[in-house]
């Protein structure tokens, strides 16, 4: 599950958008609380249902480094993918919407549109909707991110790290080996309750490995795309709805 957090000085929650602030390690200081559904399974779920699908019509064994390749044929699609656009909520969504009714899906599907397009839209929606995370972020802690860092499987990614500066339309701190953030995470608490280190010393030793730069020149197209990103949730909530209000 996707989160963005950064630490606040107060306990506050936010029920319209299902968010809060949890006690943290740190005295005095509590974790921004939130979880969209989906991220990097939205990626899978490209690879693992449509691409290579273990039917009658498979055409091969599954690359190791699908990840790495779909990735690649995706920056040679321009920003917007022709606008084309992918909606990630395949599990429902937890915030900045409560709704287990959503559903995912391409829309804007043309003659022209290429499996470079499909990868390239799905990255770009979990970006459309970590923007729409971010919006509600920023309204709870009342300022402005200036950078955010990046972990996970997805972190891995130069062509989706790009692409979420570009959406969110701010610096990207890609942390090194950020799929072992978790564990090292642990280390760093571990060593300030033995007196090793103490919390001050904590943002010294996250070492960035690449800061991506919003790309003006993808302004305006992220911007009429997020635009119709939200549009096509508020046009369609209650179609999933009616479609869905039996399933669990």
């Amino acid at each position: 599950m996707p989160w963005l957090t950064c630490h606040v000085p107060y306990k506050k929650t936010d029920l319209l958008h299902n968010m809060a602030s949890l006690p943290s390690a740190i005295p005095d200081r509590y974790l921004v609380g939130n979880s969209q559904e989906i991220a990097g399974a939205a990626f899978d779920f490209l690879i693992n249902n449509i691409l290579f699908c273990d039917d009658e019509l498979e055409t091969g064994k599954k690359p190791d480094n699908v990840h790495q390749i779909l990735c690649k044929i995706a920056s040679r699609v321009p920003a917007g993918s022709d606008k084309l656009i992918f909606t990630p909520w395949l599990y429902g969504e937890r915030t900045p919407v409560e709704d287990a009714t959503l559903r995912g899906g391409f829309f804007n599907q043309s003659l022209k549109t290429t499996r470079e397009h499909y990868a390239r839209a799905v990255l770009e929606g979990v970006a459309y909707n970590a923007r729409w995370l971010l919006t509600y972020v920023e309204k709870f802690i009342k300022q402005r991110l200036k950078r955010i860092d990046i972990i996970g499987g997805g972190a891995q990614s130069d062509t989706w790290c790009q692409i979420i500066a570009d959406v969110l339309d701010r610096p990207v701190g890609q942390v090194a080996n950020p799929i072992q953030a978790n564990v090292r995470g642990a280390g760093l608490l571990g060593a300030v309750s033995m007196g090793y280190l103490s919390f001050k010393d904590i943002p010294g030793r996250v070492e960035i490995e690449n800061t991506y730069q919003p790309n003006p020149a993808n302004r305006e197209i992220y911007d009429e795309l997020y635009d119709a990103f939200l549009q096509i949730y508020k046009a369609n909530k209650k179609i999933y709805a009616r479609l869905n209000r039996t399933q669990k």
